[in-house]
């Protein structure tokens, strides 16, 4: 049975018109047009694809932050402890497609194309990869206009970046290049569970049927670089990067007189 709406092809899960690019305007601020998520397909395991017709995305994750103090210190906090960061969770919603729907848009056999119909047929998780998309004049500021920069990985700085290609379109000479890549930061949600799943607007008085649904993700990680004990995340006083003068012990003396240091 051919399904155009799940037919894995030119990185997106579908080959149908419903997957066919627009524009998006070039700013310095991301704007949500050049977001692309990306997810297993259904029937095809070896590569994660960009999921069609999302209306909406939102990760969260959250922790506590517990505060030390001292009996006869006053009232004054000694220090903050963070607590253990609880799961990410993201909240989805998209429009549901009669050959395709959120779950064969995460690699389940639903459907046309399958029996799970609940949480509870959920036998193995999947991936999400989100792109920030760069817009062109980003891009040019790496010097990477219409190709995209690519990352260094293997545990660089910038491991975490990737040019992206995109599709050529009908060709203008004078304005330049018609098509090639972007840079794009990239953001992995992996093992992913769907935790709750709902279709909504199924009313009188409403047209589009909307599905809607909130994964626990199990790790958030770039997409190369190496992570452990003595990742590089910025604000190490050890390698003079003050971010809390409260660290930087050796650098209080020299701050006498001046007002910074209390």
């Amino acid at each position: 049975m051919a399904n155009s709406d799940i037919n894995p092809s030119n990185g997106l899960q579908g080959n149908s018109y419903i997957y066919n690019y627009g524009t998006s305007p070039n700013t310095r601020t991301a704007v949500s047009q050049k977001v692309r998520l990306l997810a297993p397909a259904y029937g095809n395991s070896s590569a994660l694809f960009q999921i069609g017709v999302l209306s909406s995305f939102a990760p969260s994750e959250n922790r506590t932050v517990d505060p030390v103090r001292g009996i006869g210190f006053g009232d004054t906090i000694a220090e903050l402890v963070p607590s253990i960061t609880s799961e990410t969770t993201a909240s989805v919603e998209r429009a549901l497609l009669y050959l395709a729907n959120l779950w064969q848009a995460t690699g389940y056999a639903s459907g046309v194309d399958g029996p799970v119909r609940s949480l509870r047929h959920h036998r193995w998780p999947f991936d999400v990869e989100m792109q920030l998309v760069f817009s062109t004049l980003a891009d040019r500021d790496l010097d990477a206009a219409n190709v995209g920069a690519p990352g260094g990985g293997g545990g660089a700085y910038n491991g975490g970046v990737k040019a992206i290609e995109y599709p050529f379109v009908t060709p203008v000479p004078e304005n330049g290049p018609q098509g090639g890549g972007h840079t794009a930061i990239i953001t992995m949600y992996e093992t992913c569970w769907w935790t709750d799943f709902n279709v909504n607007n199924i009313s009188a008085d409403a047209g589009m049927l909307m599905e809607a649904g909130n994964m626990a993700v199990t790790d958030v990680h770039d997409f190369s670089s190496v992570y452990g004990e003595f990742l590089s995340t910025g604000n190490d006083p050890t390698i003079g990067q003050l971010g809390s003068i409260r660290f930087g012990v050796e650098d209080l003396a020299g701050l006498a007189g001046t007002g910074l240091n209390g």
